[in-house]
């Protein structure tokens, strides 16, 4: 086999694969005696097919198939083995292949267009400093967590009558129509409030359906519609309260202090609020680092200059798409796709730089992590067996291929964090602290 690569520029080239019968006879010619033995052909005993219409049935098929299998590896191992700065795959020449006679030709040509970026360097310590910020909580910011902690932790209540802020259950009823409802206190518009303010248990209220709502949203999920059908709800309708749900804030005791950070962690309210104040600080540092992130890949992205191949780039992309997208509709995304290709190459470039690997049981890790995610606050590692339920959950997401590869998935999270993760600690910051508000200010800009 003959393999030879002709560079038509810095970015495009050519490579050029012959294929002799020396490199395919010996193997096409054991597939076949393995068909021999192998095939049911009626009139023929197992075994006994004669050897020149088994090569006339399978023949071609089975030359094909060793080619293919040895192709992909020639390419492959070439590419490798020359360490090759490849954009996307190499493109068969389509046109050239549909040409070979495979009943005559014993010996074959292939062709594949490669694109190649250009040279290019990371050096993360001599880039210019990246503005990063150290965000303190002030007073009326842990006031306000502690305030929507007591609500979010509170207990409810089932009061006499309806205040605002409350969940108010009933039945809609309009003629033939009759629907079950939960009904929020803040799905509904100020000025219609006063319709429900006051009801007791048992009240029938009457007002018109298409009126009180503040959207069309709110509307959906009161009457369990889908948002698009809603617009059919016009006119009076009766709604009879059937029960009255109110959260009520937790006080400031132990038993509140457990529930929000576990058992012991705070005896009185100032431990609690150190406690709450240390946690604020942890989010917001999180939410620093994650600017830093990002204001770091911009500023890698502008100052590290990477050479595509255009061209090739819009027909490799047609062709993986099999005409899913048009050539104009190629160009209108293609600055996002320059993007992420040369973003792919810094980050492979800074792993290989920084030695960044992914273990299996980090993988698991993350897939653990997504998990109790999923399950909210409604999971507690002092639960009996929820670790086991969590990790054979997550083992299950791994190895559900029904929902594309989700081991890959989480994969390549957990390598482009680990990635991030080394650019923010080797490239070049200077902090700066700020409040709250001007955070936000700066993290609303993005």
């Amino acid at each position: 086999m003959n393999i030879s690569l002709n560079k038509a520029s810095d970015l495009q080239g050519r490579l050029t694969v012959v294929v002799t019968e020396a490199d395919y006879k010996e193997k096409v010619e054991a597939k076949l005696k393995d068909y021999r033995k192998k095939a049911s052909i009626k009139g023929f005993r197992p075994g006994m097919v004669p050897a020149t219409l088994i090569k006339k049935l399978y023949g071609q098929s089975a030359l094909v198939d060793e080619i293919n299998h040895e192709l992909g590896h020639a390419v492959s191992d070439y590419i490798k083995e020359n360490k090759l700065n490849l954009v996307g795959e190499p493109l068969p020449a389509v046109e050239e292949a549909d040409a070979i006679d495979w009943e005559k030709d014993t010996e074959f040509t292939f062709h594949y267009d490669l694109g190649f970026h250009g040279d290019f360097t990371v050096d993360l310590a001599k880039m210019k400093a990246i503005q990063s910020y150290e965000i303190k909580a002030d007073k009326k910011e842990i006031d306000e967590t502690i305030e929507n902690l007591k609500k979010q932790f509170g207990e409810q209540t089932h009061p006499e009558s309806v205040e605002d802020r409350d969940l108010v259950f009933g039945t809609f009823t309009q003629g033939d129509w009759v629907e079950k409802s939960a009904i929020p206190m803040h799905a509904i518009q100020d000025k219609s409030k006063k319709v429900f303010v006051g009801a007791k248990k048992g009240d029938t209220l009457k007002f018109a359906i298409d009126k009180v709502f503040v959207d069309a949203k709110a509307l959906a999920l009161a009457t369990g519609k889908k948002e698009e059908e809603v617009a059919e709800l016009k006119g009076e309708v009766s709604y009879v309260v059937e029960d009255i749900t109110r959260q009520v804030p937790s006080e400031m005791n132990v038993a509140f202090f457990d529930k929000v950070l576990g058992p012991g962690k705070a005896t009185d309210e100032k431990s609690f609020r150190a406690e709450v104040e240390t946690i604020v600080g942890e989010n917001y540092a999180r939410e620093a680092k994650y600017l830093l992130r990002i204001d770091a890949e911009k500023a890698i992205l502008e100052s590290v200059k990477i050479d595509l191949p255009e061209e090739f780039l819009r027909t490799w992309l047609i062709r993986i798409n099999e005409g899913k997208f048009t050539p104009e509709q190629i160009d209108q995304d293609f600055d996002n796709v320059k993007r992420d290709i040369r973003w792919n190459l810094i980050k492979n470039e800074i792993a290989e730089k920084f030695d960044v690997k992914v273990d299996y049981p980090e993988v698991v890790e993350k897939a653990k992590d997504m998990v109790r995610q999923q399950f909210g606050g409604y999971l507690s590692s002092d639960q009996p067996g929820i670790e086991e339920m969590i990790e054979k959950i997550a083992m299950g997401y791994l190895s559900d291929k029904s929902k594309g590869d989700n081991f890959m998935n989480l994969y390549n999270q957990a390598f482009s964090d680990k990635v991030s993760n080394a650019i923010v600690e080797n490239i070049p910051n200077k902090t700066t602290k700020i409040d709250v508000d001007k955070f936000k200010e700066i993290a609303a800009a993005l």
